[in-house]
């Protein structure tokens, strides 16, 4: 009877014991369910937050981090036709005299003529197509930079027949000033960039027509161009087609050979005064 008594008594002090036990138990598990749900919705928020700011602004933090440009340039092109070109000096290696004079590709003759600095004469006409890379840029400025100024290009002159009048140029410099600025043509004496500014957003285009003008030398020149991007200013160097350098020259008193465009296609010689006939503006004429 005693020892059913003490039985009785271990069993219920056992049961008070495993009932504290099971509460804490409950107790740990509605913890860690709201822990999970808070920090569940914690990491949307922080999501929400994130996403939001890099919508916003990450793109352009993660491109000046990376020191993207904020400008990318899409294209650029020297306009050779239709207008009479000069070399530097004249081409008389055998195999390059027959790329020249042949009608051979395009590539291979123009590799010729810029192993001989090929320069437009008096004017250089280029497009240039500008590419936001921000969610918002400025270009405030556009300058030409004279690298190069040398006499005028003598070695060879190639004349272009006249074919109508060029089409309209929307910028406009002048390599002979002493500070050279871009203005429009209706307005040479006023700096196109003293009063407009190029806005961009990421991912559009502006196309800009430019005329480079150079009478008194031979110049090798390149574009430096001033950008505003979350407010900090910015410089971008434009080169010209393959890394090399923009060129243009002035008309030489005389050139050591004459070209004109061959009906059978390249570059067929002729006498000073067939130039004269085709160009008249050849000094000495």
């Amino acid at each position: 009877m005693a020892k059913a008594r003490r039985k009785r008594r271990a069993g219920s002090a056992a049961g008070a014991d495993a009932a504290p036990e099971a509460g804490s138990g409950r107790w740990k598990a509605a913890r860690t369910w709201a822990a999970g749900i808070l920090s569940a919705v914690l990491i949307a928020a922080l999501g929400v937050v994130f996403t939001t700011w890099f919508n916003a602004r990450g793109p352009d933090t993660v491109d000046r981090i990376s020191g993207t440009p904020p400008v990318k340039v899409g294209h650029v092109a020297v306009d050779y036709s239709a207008q009479d070109t000069a070399l530097k000096t004249p081409v008389t290696d055998p195999g390059e005299r027959a790329t020249l004079l042949a009608n051979a590709s395009g590539p291979r003759r123009d590799a010729v003529m810029a192993r001989h600095l090929w320069a437009p004469l008096e004017q250089a006409d280029l497009t240039v197509v500008l590419i936001g890379n921000r969610s918002s840029v400025r270009i405030v400025d556009i300058k030409p930079r004279v690298l190069d100024r040398a006499p005028v290009s003598d070695g060879a002159l190639l004349v272009y027949t006249p074919a109508g009048e060029a089409d309209t140029i929307e910028l406009a410099a002048d390599l002979d000033d002493p500070a050279p600025r871009f203005a429009t043509a209706g307005d040479l004496d006023t700096s196109y960039f003293r009063k407009k500014q190029i806005d961009l957003n990421r991912d559009e285009r502006v196309t800009l027509s430019m005329s480079i003008k150079g009478r008194a030398a031979y110049y090798e020149f390149d574009l430096q161009v001033t950008v505003l991007a979350e407010d900090r200013t910015e410089q971008l160097t434009i080169e010209g087609p393959s890394g090399s350098p923009f060129r243009v020259t002035g008309t030489a008193g005389a050139y050591r050979a004459y070209y004109a465009v061959s009906s059978l296609g390249g570059w067929q010689p002729i006498s000073r005064g067939e130039a004269c006939a085709i160009e008249r503006k050849l000094k000495g004429c």
